[in-house]
Order: structure tokens, then sequence, then C-alpha cells
């Protein structure tokens, strides 16, 4: 079947060597990991600027709650929604050849998964988990989409802060969100000369459900487990809405990276710095901060 083409995002052409703004009007837009957390919110504001919306979730009873919202709120939306588990190949395959035939504005791929464990607790089939959603997923939902799309279209991958550092324990995720990143910086390149756009988003501890579904290593213990959820759920403390708003904006004005919260760009400035040793030079800056400001609370 012949693929709908359209004559660029929203009348969105090429100026002088760099994209025009992309316009959210009318555009479709296909954005993974829909039914909670960042793209939620991202999907409730695309909407509010006239998107049409194809949704994609593994959960369906969330991402059919978040559509209901959607179009109960603003009758005459468009908005489809997709049930596709990201970790099955033959699920992504399925789901593009649904697509066939219409065209894509924009592709955000938001959907992740994280896990817990050092690389010698961490299983091979824990780990290929991992990269097949948080990497292949996107890559292989990058390239069915490509076809549909013309000049003036763009793709989000959210990668991570993970994605600038790898700490210990994160072996896995930051395998995947490093991979991500390079993926991305290398088809940016690649699509520039046709016009289309993509965005690396680098977001820090953001409040989402990440971590009540995230996995620890299953030779972890159940103590282990409790902590390490724990641990991890204290890290997201910025506002799930904020983010989607930072990443829409950065995609309206065609930036080639997104940080999200304060810690990102503090790592990324690190990594700049000292490439080897930036978790433990933020370590010793946070340490010193944290001296000052309790001598200045007792005098």
């Amino acid at each position: 079947m012949t693929p709908e083409k359209k004559q660029g995002n929203s009348l969105a052409p090429k100026v002088t060597g760099k994209l025009a703004p992309f316009r959210f009007t009318d555009a479709r837009v296909v954005l993974t990991g829909a039914a909670s957390g960042m793209g939620e919110q991202m999907a409730h504001q695309l909407a509010d600027q006239g998107a049409r919306l194809v949704l994609v979730d593994r959960d369906e009873e969330r991402l059919t709650a978040v559509a209901a919202v959607i179009t109960d709120a603003r009758p005459g939306s468009d908005v489809t929604t997709h049930v596709v588990d990201l970790s099955d190949d033959a699920a992504i395959a399925a789901f593009v050849e649904e697509l066939a035939g219409t065209s894509v504005d924009l592709l955000i791929n938001n959907a992740g998964v994280a896990l817990g464990g050092g690389f010698d607790q961490v299983t091979e089939e824990e780990f290929d988990w991992v990269l097949q959603i948080n990497l292949r997923a996107p890559i292989a939902l990058a390239r069915g989409v490509l076809p549909l799309m013309s000049e003036g279209a763009h793709i989000v991958n959210l990668s991570s802060l993970f994605g600038l550092t790898g700490p210990a324990g994160q072996t896995a995720y930051s395998t995947s969100k490093f991979g991500l990143r390079g993926f991305s910086d290398s088809l940016r390149r690649e699509l520039a000369p046709q016009g289309i756009g993509v965005t690396t988003v680098h977001p820090g501890g953001i409040r989402t459900r990440i971590a009540e579904t995230a996995r620890i290593t299953e030779k972890a213990t159940e103590e282990q487990v409790t902590e390490g959820k724990k641990a991890f759920a204290r890290m997201l403390s910025y506002p799930a809405d904020k983010a989607a708003a930072e990443i829409l904006d950065g995609v309206g004005h065609r930036r080639a990276r997104v940080l999200i919260a304060p810690e990102t760009t503090i790592i990324d400035i690190a990594a700049r710095l000292a490439p080897v040793r930036n978790l433990e030079l933020v370590s010793a800056l946070q340490s010193t901060v944290g001296k000052v400001a309790r001598k200045l609370r007792r005098s």
C-alpha cells in the first residue's frame, strides 16, 4: 500500500539551511509510552495544540482512560489507541503495518523501562529486555515510520541522565540510553538533508511510574528489591507535566538536545569537564555546598 504523502509538516519548509519551527496543529503524532508519566502529559498538551494522536502503550486500561479524558475534554479530537508490547518485534511490525497508507509528522519514542543491578547480577535475558525496549524498539519504529514522513517531520528519542554518565548498578540502562543517544546523533545528520529533524531528550528524575514498574535483577534479595525501588522513587521529583512541556518546546524550536531537570544540566557540564570522574566531581561539589550551607545556617 502506498503511503499518503503530505507537503511537509503544517506547511513548514526548510529555511536557509535549517528547519522552520514545528507546528503541532493537525500534525499526526505517534507517541509511545502514552498511558502515564511524561507520555500521558504530552498526549494532553499535544491535543491542546490540535495534533492528531496515535497513542501507543502496552497498558490497555490506562491507555484507554487517557484517550477518554482527552476526547471528553476536547470533543472532536482525533485520537487512536494501539496496544503494543515493545519487547515483541512482531508486535512492533504489526503496528507499523497498521500505519501503512497514512503519513506521520512526529514520532516520539518515549516508552522506556529501568533495571537495577550490577553487571554480574543481571542475567543476559534481563539485559536484553532493557536493550529491546529502550533501544531496539525506537530504532525499529524509526525505520518503520520514516517512509511515512516527509520534509518538516520530526523524531524525538528519550535518552536519559544516564545517557550522559554511567553510574554503577545501571549498566544495562546506561548502555541502552547511550546507544539511543548515539543513534539519534547520527540519524540527525543523515536526515538533515531531507528536512527531517531529530531531538534527543535527557530527562533527570522525572515523577513518573518508572520506579513502580522498574525491574530489579532476579538475583537480588527481597530487601534489596524494596530498598532499590524506594531509593529510585526518591530521585523522581521533577513534575512530568513540566518535563512534557519542555520536550514539546524543544520540538517546536527544532532543538537537537533537551536537558530536563537541574541534575541533568549539572551532569552534562561535569561530563565535559571530567569525562571519567564526573560523578565523583558532582558528589564532591554537593558535599562542599552542603558544608557551606550548614556553616551559613549556624552563623
